[in-house]
């Protein structure tokens, strides 16, 4: 607490020239950008204090000199157990398994199955955030109700249910024997915790439909984080896409309607956490692919990175007293305990339907389900919350969606061409 003055002389004047309506601005500590520096604090207390121990053990040579009960701990923690595998095709998901003389009833009822689980799920999830972060609960003729403002507590309640799934998921099924160090799962747990964070918090700024957008434009900084991170090359027709996307997004976020309710109203500070979370979960997304070189499973990546997402969260929380606080809120509220409940199973549901229709069907046809899935939300929100989209923002996003599936189409012709190419002739881009 005693950096408070310093961190209220930090804020950037452009913020306070802001207008921001006096429901999100009671004080100083509702303002958006001082809760990330007081949440990156939490974070660094405990990310510091991991730096100096692991630094600490690769100086002693620990994995040559160490004893004691502690040895395995400290070994898988730091220095892991088998060196990458060279054997991955493409560093990410392992290969999907071909039917074998399955019926085509039985694949097209699977099919149908992937489908639903991840529209339910993600479509539900989408509802429930907006209705979180931008109405009240408790409002009464007399009493207007207050809204819940820490973005923080929603992405911890989503983190644990997504560990204990992953965690019993590990527990019950085979999984290939772990070799990454474990360390390494914090830098994709802390820029998804920052991206998650940004993600509920930019909707108290902007509109459903304009998040949505923005999702879709993280083609454009996933290209440039893979360039950066992994060295990685591009064909044109993904540069014409990423194009293509951009156009359509300025398209949508440039329009004006001239009745749009305050709340609809894309703000400075609403891009700037758009921004935030597409950078975040750019690197998350590469991250995430380098460390898939080590031999792992897509859940035992979903564990790894939850087990820091938790502790870095809750360690924040209590460290600012806000856990207890919200957990007074879901008390006085059992329909927002209710509602946050169910963002964190659908959110963890979620990510179990992504790995199994990837692992039955392939990266383009869930691709496409999450393309459909994004214009489903949109028309979602426009209905149940009553936000307007103009022709020429009807426009921007037909072109958004068009690039899209665009992409899609052109990926899964680069595959089939490469397959057809004698070995020595593959082409350099991985698709």
């Amino acid at each position: 607490r005693f950096c408070l003055p310093l961190m209220l002389a930090s804020l950037p004047t452009m913020a306070a020239a802001e207008e921001i309506p006096a429901a999100l601005q009671e004080s100083w500590g509702d303002f958006w950008l001082f809760r990330f520096f007081i949440n990156a604090a939490g974070y660094a207390s405990i990310v510091v204090p991991g730096f100096l121990l692991i630094q600490y053990f690769k100086r002693r040579n620990y994995l040559e000199t160490g004893r004691g009960i502690c040895f395995p701990v400290i070994k898988s923690c730091v220095f892991g157990s088998e060196v990458k595998s060279l054997h991955q095709e493409d560093g990410s998901l392992p290969p999907r398994t071909e039917p074998t003389e399955s019926s085509t009833a039985r694949q097209i009822f699977k099919l149908v199955f992937c489908a639903t689980g991840l529209q339910a799920s993600y479509l539900t999830w989408g509802v429930l955030q907006e209705r979180v972060m931008t109405r009240t609960y408790g409002a009464t003729e007399t009493d207007p109700g207050e809204k819940f403002k820490d973005s923080q507590f929603l992405v911890f309640m989503n983190r644990i249910l997504a560990f204990t799934v992953a965690g019993l998921y590990c527990a019950l099924t085979k999984q290939p024997r772990h070799g990454a160090p474990m360390y390494k799962y914090s830098f994709a747990s802390l820029s998804n915790i920052l991206s998650s964070w940004c993600q509920y918090e930019a909707l108290k700024y902007v509109s459903f439909p304009t998040q949505v957008l923005a999702k879709a434009s993280k083609v454009i900084p996933v290209m440039m984080m893979g360039k950066l991170v992994s060295r990685k090359s591009y064909e044109y027709w993904e540069y014409l896409t990423a194009a293509l996307i951009s156009v359509g997004v300025s398209m949508f976020l440039l329009s004006s309607a001239p009745n749009r309710h305050m709340s609809t109203v894309t703000t400075f500070s609403g891009i700037v956490l758009l921004a935030g979370y597409i950078i975040f979960d750019s690197f998350t997304s590469n991250w995430q692919d380098a460390l898939f070189t080590y031999k792992m499973s897509p859940v035992q990546m979903m564990f790894g990175v939850n087990v820091f997402s938790c502790l870095f969260t809750v360690g924040s929380l209590l460290e600012q007293g806000a856990l207890l606080e919200s957990v007074r809120f879901m008390a006085r509220h059992s329909e927002f305990m209710a509602h946050a409940v169910l963002l964190s199973v659908c959110s963890a549901c979620g990510q179990l339907f992504i790995f199994y229709t990837i692992n039955q069907f392939g990266a383009a046809v869930f691709t496409i389900i999450m393309t459909l899935r994004q214009a489903f939300a949109i028309l979602l929100s426009c209905l149940i919350y009553g936000h307007t989209v103009t022709v020429m923002g009807g426009l921007g996003v037909a072109v958004v969606f068009m690039a899209l599936f665009l992409r899609v189409y052109a990926r899964s012709r680069m595959k089939k061409r490469s397959k057809k190419l004698p070995p020595g002739d593959s082409p350099i881009q991985k698709v």
